[in-house]
């Protein structure tokens, strides 16, 4: 499983162990900017306003810093560690490089912790998956992201927002990532069919969203490929 692209390093270790892999996208996530849902003052942010918050060194402490007529209050941020898909995929497009962000917040690995850490704080600012959101949106209160430097096109993230690729650029594809050699086990063959076949069901149940049927059925026409190999 993969909430990011495989990085170059890890296709050449594949190819330094004689690893031939196929990339299956199976669903499609959109990374979630939450606050505390007793944020009156704050429903938008564009890409440039959490560039300046979560890229290193930033001076950023105060919501007043973004925009003078919210609360000189210091923003507490919780977000995913360096260990995470997600780390990755958001330090890559909102700071320009991946695993470039600030140091002075409180990562974890788990998004549940994150969750709880953003309930409990009524200055809070954090990110993770669609799912956790999609799960807690009754205690959170989710942001619009603007991929310009107007509020007025800021786009909160729902299942057709996600899919249609409107909600940008936090919408990202998640993978299956499978040996090919591994697929000549009749167990391994039928999980990954299953995920792209029956499975698809449980996208939206556990609260990511499903792709469009071309991308799909790319997927089983590229899954074939690899078993008849």
């Amino acid at each position: 499983d993969a909430s990011r692209p495989i990085k170059q390093s890890e296709i050449d270790a594949c190819k330094a162990a004689g690893i031939e892999y196929i990339e299956l996208a199976i669903a499609i996530d959109g990374l979630s900017v939450l606050v505390n849902s007793e944020n009156d003052w704050c429903d938008c942010l564009t890409v440039a306003q959490l560039k300046q918050i979560w890229e290193p060194g930033s001076q950023i402490k105060k919501w007043s810093q973004i925009n003078p007529a919210w609360p000189d209050e210091e923003i507490q941020l919780y977000g995913p560690d360096k260990d995470s898909g997600t780390f990755d995929y958001f330090t890559d497009v909102i700071c320009g490089e991946s695993g470039a962000i600030r140091t002075d917040y409180t990562p974890n690995t788990d998004d549940n912790v994150l969750v709880v850490g953003i309930q409990g704080d009524k200055t809070s600012l954090g990110y993770f998956g669609y799912a956790y959101y999609y799960k807690n949106k009754a205690s959170l209160k989710v942001l619009g992201v603007s991929p310009t430097e107007s509020a007025s096109d800021c786009v909160v993230p729902t299942n057709e927002t996600v899919m249609s690729g409107e909600y940008t650029p936090l919408s990202r594809p998640l993978f299956l990532y499978v040996n090919k050699e591994s697929l000549k086990k009749p167990a391994v063959a039928s999980f990954v069919k299953y995920c792209l076949g029956e499975g698809q069901a449980l996208v939206d149940e556990v609260g990511y969203v499903r792709l469009g049927e071309d991308a799909i059925e790319e997927a089983r026409q590229k899954l074939d490929a690899a078993m008849a190999e």
